[in-house]
C-alpha cells in the first residue's frame, strides 16, 4: 500500500467513525434532535438534554472508541505473534484471568462497581499472560508463536474450570458476574475512562512503533533475525501490549467478542500484510464497529437495551463466515 493511499483510506475511516459517534449522541431510549444535541454539548444549562448528552451518551461513545481501539489493536498483535488468522485476545488467557479475577473480586472483596472491577480485572489478564509467556517459552527455549497458542489455550481452558468452580459455589457472586460478563458500555462514568485511557493510547502508539519488527518477522524467526529484529524481545513486548489493551477493554466493559478476530481481517483485506498500515488501520475500524454494534443495540430492545458484547457476537459471527468465504485470504 502507498502512503498517499494510506493516508487517504485512513482519513475517509476517520470520517465516518467521526459520523457514527455523532449518530451515538443522537440515538438511545430517549430521541434528541440534533439541535437539542449540538446545544448542550456547548452549553451545559442542567436540561434534561444535557443530562442525556453530556451525563451519558458522551462518555459512552468515548469509552466505545477507546474499547474499540483496544481490541483490534490487540487483536491484530495477537495475529502477527502467533502468525495465525483465526487468533484473537482470548488466546493469551486475557479475558479468561480477567474474569476470574474479578469474579474473586465480587466475592472475597464485594467489588461491586465497574471501577472496582478494574483492577482485579488488570492483575488477571497480566498474571494469565506471563503464565502462557513462561509456559510458551518452554524452559530456556525461546517462546514461539505454536507454543504461545497451545499455551494460551491450555490456560484458557483451566482458567475457565476455576471460574466455573467459583460461580457453582456462589449464586451471589454469580448474580453480579453475569452483567459484567455481556459485555455492557451502560453505567460507566468519567472514572472508568479516565483509568482505561491512558493505557490504550500507550498501547496504541508502541503497537504502531512495532509494526516494522512485526514484518520482519513475518518473513520467518530466522529471517527476522538476519534482519536485526530480537525475536525474543518482540514477542514480549507484543505480549505485554496484547495484555495491556485487551485486558484495559475487558476491565471496563466486560468480555467482548468477535472484535478482535474479525477487524484485523477487514483491516488486512484493505492494506495488506503491512502490519504499520495493519495497526492504524485496525485502530479506526475497531471503534466504529463497537459504536455500530452499540447502536444497535439501543435500537433494537427499546427502552431497554442489549449490551455491546452480545451485539457484536450476533452480527459478528455471519459477517466474518461472508468475509472468510468472498475474500482470498491476506497471508500473515
Amino acid at each position: 500500500m502507498t502512503a498517499r493511499r494510506g493516508f487517504s483510506g485512513l482519513a475517509g475511516l476517520v470520517v465516518l467513525l467521526v459520523l457514527c459517534a455523532a449518530l451515538s449522541l443522537f440515538i438511545g431510549s430517549k430521541g434528541l434532535s440534533p439541535s437539542d444535541v449540538f446545544r448542550v454539548l456547548f452549553h451545559h444549562d442542567g436540561s434534561e438534554a444535557d443530562v442525556i448528552v453530556n451525563g451519558q451518551r458522551l462518555q459512552r461513545t468515548v469509552l466505545a472508541v477507546v474499547v474499540g481501539v483496544a481490541l483490534a489493536v490487540a487483536g491484530a498483535l495477537m495475529q502477527a505473534l502467533t502468525r495465525n488468522p483465526l487468533a484473537d485476545p482470548g488466546l493469551l488467557g486475557v479475558n479468561a484471568g480477567a474474569a476470574v479475577a474479578v469474579v474473586v473480586g465480587i466475592g472475597a472483596f464485594s467489588a461491586s462497581t465497574p471501577v472496582q472491577y478494574l483492577p482485579f480485572a488488570f492483575v488477571g489478564a497480566a498474571v494469565a499472560s506471563v503464565a502462557v509467556y513462561i509456559l510458551g517459552s518452554a524452559g530456556r527455549s525461546a517462546a514461539t508463536p505454536v507454543r504461545l497458542a497451545l499455551a494460551g489455550t491450555a490456560i484458557t481452558f483451566a482458567l475457565g474450570a476455576v471460574l466455573q468452580a467459583l460461580l457453582t459455589l456462589s449464586p451471589t457472586t454469580f448474580d453480579a458476574y453475569r452483567y459484567w460478563m455481556t459485555g455492557t458500555l451502560s453505567g460507566r462514568g468519567t472514572d472508568v475512562l479516565l483509568i482505561t485511557a491512558p493505557w490504550v493510547i500507550v498501547g496504541l502508539v508502541v503497537a504502531v512503533l512495532l509494526g516494522g519488527s512485526l514484518n520482519m518477522m513475518a518473513l520467518g524467526d530466522e529471517a527476522g533475525q538476519a534482519l536485526g529484529v530480537s525475536l525474543g524481545r518482540t514477542r514480549l513486548v507484543s505480549g505485554v501490549l496484547v495484555a495491556l489493551l485487551a485486558g484495559a477493554a475487558t476491565a471496563a466493559v466486560g468480555p467482548v467478542s468477535f472484535v478482535g478476530l474479525a477487524v484485523p481481517h477487514l483491516a488486512r483485506s484493505i492494506t495488506g500484510p503491512d502490519n504499520r498500515w495493519l495497526m492504524a488501520y485496525a485502530g479506526v475500524l475497531g471503534p466504529l464497529v463497537t459504536l455500530l454494534a452499540d447502536i444497535v443495540g439501543r435500537v433494537v430492545a427499546r427502552p431497554g437495551e442489549v449490551g455491546v458484547g452480545i451485539v457484536a457476537s450476533v452480527l459478528g459471527a455471519p459477517f466474518f463466515l461472508v468475509l472468510v468465504r468472498r475474500r482470498k485470504p491476506v497471508s500473515l
